[in-house]
């Protein structure tokens, strides 16, 4: 059953109890990223393997990951080309409370150097949890990253 989560805003990226921060370089050059993350939301399931359904609405994005979690999501920030933020507004995940996304973008030895963070609060359970599934979000970021790399070769 979907719930509600606490609405929050992009401040919320620096007081969270839970902060995972990943950061890796790329060969594409931002704008093209920016473009992948923003504008091409259809494209998520391409290149983040976790990601099986993403398509954009009113007022942000509608995503399904596999294994059933599904979110639906305010953008917050779309500056091109160096940051992409949202917030999750409703989700089935178990336990979170509020939960922001963001993707830093920044020039980097002719490529781009993209930095994930995921902000997000729950009872001391989830927060435990979260902080214990630090390396699968590390790998799933890496993954992901390499693979949208690879995309943007072609």
């Amino acid at each position: 059953m979907a719930r509600r989560l606490r609405p929050v805003d992009v401040d919320f990226l620096l007081s969270a109890p839970v902060r995972l921060v990943f950061a890796r370089e790329i060969a594409a050059p931002p704008e093209p990223v920016f473009r992948a993350l923003a504008e091409d939301v259809a494209g998520w399931t391409e290149w983040f393997s976790a990601v099986t359904l993403a398509r954009p609405t009113d007022s942000g994005r509608e995503v399904r990951l596999r294994g059933g979690t599904r979110f639906a999501e305010t953008v917050l920030v779309a500056k091109a080309p160096e940051a992409y933020a949202y917030r999750v507004d409703e989700t089935n995940a178990p336990g979170v409370r509020a939960l922001v996304e963001e993707w830093r973008l920044a020039p980097a030895g002719g490529g781009t150097r993209v930095r994930w963070t995921f902000a997000a609060d729950g009872p001391p359970v989830f927060r435990a949890v979260m902080r214990l599934a630090r390396p699968g979000f590390g790998r799933a970021f890496r993954d992901a990253v390499t693979a949208l790399d690879r995309r943007l070769a072609r």
